[in-house]
């Protein structure tokens, strides 16, 4: 596949999930739309329009396009909100979308009843996405998932294969609560 025909998929795909993920809209799920689902299938209700997107995916335009056990692909458009004083992409934009890939593909793996937090967050600018750049991918991998840590990795790419970016990161895994029950009146 050359340049054009890779992100004339990439746009294609965008566009697809944005219509499937209208429905639920931005926000945060309530925990007890979550509590009975592991991590894969809570990114998956996600990736159906059954649970909203969070605020971060349009504060950012960026959004989770695929998930499956242990990765994560998320995909962004750098524009003009996004530019540093010296007019390039910031560097916290390139680190957002890669801590999201890496915690995602993470959260994927996590079983029901467990969450994870982020540790240690390691990230390596290698090239500056530039105005000609539409479309970024950050894909995430875990590396392990055990029952205290899990560690992932993720690469920032653009539709020409271009590196413009990796990543790694170190996440606390720990038990959730389970949702608090509505406290009847006296």
């Amino acid at each position: 596949m050359n340049d054009d025909s890779t992100l004339t998929a990439w746009l294609a795909a965008e566009a697809e999930q944005r219509a499937r993920s209208a429905h639920a809209g931005i926000g945060v799920a309530k925990p007890a739309q979550v509590a009975a689902l592991d991590g894969l299938n809570q990114l998956q209700a996600m990736l159906r329009g059954d649970l909203p997107s969070p605020p971060i995916s349009r504060t950012l335009d960026f959004l989770l396009l695929e998930v499956e056990h242990g990765r994560a692909i998320f995909q962004g458009t750098p524009g003009p909100a996004h530019l540093n004083p010296m007019g390039g992409v910031h560097g916290g934009w390139y680190a957002t979308l890669l801590d999201s890939a890496l915690g995602c593909a993470v959260h994927s793996a996590m079983p029901q009843g467990k969450g994870y937090t982020t540790l240690e967050l390691k990230i390596n600018l290698v090239r500056a996405i530039g105005p000609n750049v539409q479309r970024v991918r950050a894909i995430g991998q875990t590396i392990h998932v055990g029952g205290q840590t899990a560690t992932a990795e993720a690469r920032l790419v653009g539709p020409d294969g271009k590196l413009y970016a990796h990543g790694t990161t170190t996440c606390l895994v720990f038990e959730l609560r389970p949702p608090a029950k509505p406290q009847s009146a006296p």
